[in-house]
């Protein structure tokens, strides 16, 4: 069945266009001539036809079943050309292969609602499994990729950058990603080195050995104190005196040949107080002293060079854009070691100037051991990084994979639920599809047999027949239908006399015979194994030229046609009717009281401004009348095209007061009781008879609403002092005071 059908963009429908939804089994549109009526059939008959590339038609579950059409433009492919293509139906059939064809249609229809059925349940079951697959694509999206893609954007380069594809990978890495899990943190890192620019071989920071210089800082030397010899005379009195130092120095200025004192500037030197100074100043004195100045001179050049290596190192880091040092610790203690090694050298130099003193170096070790710690970590950062280098490629996928994993260990539990429920509607899915190909094979033994019962027992004598019957029971007794004496498959129309009657026919014979033909085609086929095919039926104003009794011919069969439809018996499963005549299609939809089965739909199909448009009026019948649906087009004046609202008021005005009431418009006229008034309806009178039977202009004018709205007040002003406001009220649907009688 057909479940809607959209128009745009073609004849009088504009690129809005109109939707003709919710289609039922029986569907009734009403519209004029010229309202779009035939544009709707033409489609149907041709959904692919050039003049519609925008219409579409939605079929249910998707099943497309044969259409077949009758309109004017079926009339023309077959009829004119001479001959005619027989309709196959059952011909010389016996009860018993009747009944065999019937018994197995049903078991094929039971079976086609069954697969249809099922098709929908695939449908809604795919729909679920895209709805959830859609759903969980944008959560993992916005949860995993936006949310990480400003630290690992280069992890998803190539693979997963835009949503599909990024879900499918996610997936895919949670059923087969057998990583380490790592800490964001420690990825961060990685890919530092690994997700930038290709990464080079880091050069290690030079190892220093401060070994020896430890030794130094910690030397005997530095703690012992250097004087003279203590059995000398003069040894007292330095010792007294506490001034080795002094005289150590003064000693220096002592001349060889000079008697001269260089502390008291007296001759008083004489070779017994040089012997003294020598003995007192002896060679262990002279030993130590050596050592101090020996030590001294190494500590001072030994912490000199560490602290210019590092010094060095320092800057070589600052300026190596992949340092791997921390140069945040490293500075701050670079420079407490200069500090430190400074108040060391004053300490020392002290000692050297009065080596009688005992010192204490402060250790610089610590400080030394924190920087060499800090080379060591950045060493150990840098053999690391060189190894990753080397193997650049697999580090790198190494990497990617672990920050897959770290991805996935976070939304574990969300893709774990999608991916079995996933797996599960999946199941589902193939096993109601491997059932319904199943019944799809059923099906089609189903119809072939079928198909073979019809060829041996179809004709297309039968079809001859019931038209000829029709013809001669109706009173068309000068032509009928004959089989072609070369092709007994094909239909010629001859008169008694032999001679062709198809060009000498007139036009309501030809709608008869042709509607006639159409009928028995719907019923048959053209073909024999096209005689049970499901079908839908569109008929597009049948009655055209017709008299009244052919048209009560055509309205019964067609009611007839309509009861099967809703009792689901036979082949035709929908049927779409479309005319412009009111009283046929107050005929072909009249149901009784006892009417069963699925109620019609009913349309209306109108043209304003040369724009058809469609009201829908679900199972209310909106033609009763022809009287009726004036008042109809009045209420709804609006949706129409302003040029028929001047015949609607007349041809109303006079089937209620001129024919119903044998009224006149003086009686309508004189009703009003001031002259004016009277007046004012006069003016509305002439109005419409003006809008009814005069021609229009060569170039269209639209009525302006202010006019029509005018006139529209009078009008009602006409039947409120005729005392028959309660029939306007009624007819335009309007809520009546309690006082006003219904005026039939």
């Amino acid at each position: 069945m057909i479940e809607a059908i959209l128009l745009k963009q073609t004849a009088c429908y504009d690129p809005t266009g109109i939707q003709i939804n919710t289609l039922r089994k029986v569907n009734f549109i009403y519209g004029s001539n010229g309202s779009g009526k035939t544009t709707i059939s033409n489609f149907l008959h041709n959904p692919n036809d050039e003049r519609f590339p925008q219409c579409q038609v939605k079929w249910k579950s998707d099943e497309k079943l044969d259409t077949l059409v009758y309109n004017k433009e079926f009339r023309e492919r077959n009829f004119g050309k001479g001959v005619i293509d027989g309709v196959f139906t059952l011909g010389e059939a016996t009860k018993e292969e009747i009944k065999e064809i019937e018994d197995l249609k049903k078991q094929a229809d039971e079976l086609k609602g069954e697969i249809l059925q099922k098709r929908d349940n695939i449908n809604k079951l795919k729909s679920q499994i895209q709805l959830d697959r859609d759903e969980f694509k944008e959560y993992a999206w916005s949860n995993s990729f936006k949310k990480h893609e400003s630290y690992f954007k280069e992890a998803f380069r190539g693979v997963a950058l835009q949503k599909e594809p990024f879900m499918l990978e996610f997936i895919k890495q949670f059923k087969n990603n057998t990583s380490d899990l790592h800490s964001k943190e420690i990825l961060l890192e990685k890919s530092n080195t690994l997700l930038g620019s290709v990464p080079v071989t880091i050069i290690k920071i030079a190892s220093i050995d401060i070994e020896k210089f430890t030794q130094y800082e910690s030397h005997s030397i530095w703690k012992k104190r250097i004087i003279g010899k203590a059995d000398v005379d003069i040894a007292k009195l330095i010792q007294k005196l506490n001034i080795n130092d002094w005289v150590n120095q003064g000693k220096d200025y002592i001349e060889k040949d000079s008697s001269t004192c260089p502390f008291c500037q007296k001759d008083t030197i004489d070779d017994s107080f040089r012997d003294q100074m020598n003995n007192f100043f002896d060679k262990e004195y002279v030993e130590n002293s050596e050592k101090l100045k020996s030590v001294s001179l190494i500590y001072k050049q030994s912490i000199a060079v560490i602290v210019e290596t590092l010094k060095e190192i320092e800057k070589s880091q600052e300026d190596l854009k992949e340092s791997k040092l921390d140069l945040d610790k490293f500075k701050p203690i670079l420079k407490s070691l200069e500090l430190q090694v400074s108040s060391v050298n004053e300490l020392i130099e002290s000692k050297r100037k009065e080596p009688s003193r005992s010192i204490e170096l402060p250790s610089i070790q610590d400080l030394l051991e924190s920087i060499l710690n800090l080379i060591t970590e950045a060493n150990n950062a840098i053999e690391k990084h060189n190894k990753m280098v080397v193997n650049y490629q697999d580090e790198k996928r190494k990497l990617i994979n672990e920050i897959w994993k770290f991805l996935i260990e976070q939304e574990k539990v969300k893709l774990d639920n999608y991916i079995k429920k996933n797996i599960g509607l999946n199941k589902s899915l193939e096993k109601k599809i491997e059932e319904n190909n199943k019944n799809g094979k059923n099906w089609k033994e189903l119809d072939n047999r079928i198909k073979e019962l019809n060829k041996n027992i179809t004709s297309v004598q039968p079809t001859i027949d019931e038209i000829n019957r029709l013809l001669k029971f109706y009173g068309f007794l000068n032509f009928e239908i004959v089989p072609l004496a070369s092709d007994p498959n094909l239909y010629q129309i001859l008169r008694e006399d032999g001679k062709l009657a198809e060009i000498s026919l007139s036009e309501g014979e030809i709608t008869f015979i042709t509607f006639l033909y159409f009928f028995q085609l719907i019923k048959g086929g053209l073909t024999e194994e096209s005689v049970n095919n499901d079908r839908i039926v569109v008929i597009d104003d049948p009655i055209s030229s017709l008299d009244s009794s052919v048209l009560f011919v055509i309205s019964s069969l067609i009611k007839e046609l309509i009861k099967k439809i809703k009792n689901d018996e036979g082949n035709i499963k929908q049927i779409i009717l479309l005319t412009h005549n009111v009283y046929f299609h107050k005929e072909v939809s009249y149901e009784g009281l006892r009417a069963k089965g699925e109620k019609p739909y009913f349309w209306i199909l109108r043209k304003k401004d040369k724009v058809s448009n469609i009201q829908f009026y679900a199972e209310n019948n909106p033609i009763h009348s022809s009287y009726e649906l004036l008042w109809s087009e009045l209420r709804n004046w609006k949706e129409s095209s302003g040029i028929t609202i001047q015949n609607t008021m007349r041809r109303i005005l006079e089937n209620y007061y001129s024919i119903l009431g044998n009224k006149r418009d003086d009686y309508v006229i004189s009703s009003f009781k001031t002259y004016e008034e009277q007046e004012i309806c006069r003016s509305l009178l002439s109005w419409t008879n003006e809008g009814s039977h005069t021609l229009p202009d060569d170039f269209f004018i639209e009525i302006p609403d202010d006019t029509i709205e005018k006139y529209l007040k009078v009008f009602k002003e006409i039947f409120s002092e005729t005392q028959n406001l309660g029939h306007y009220s009624m007819m335009m649907k309007e809520d009546l005071p309690e006082s006003d009688n219904l005026t039939p």
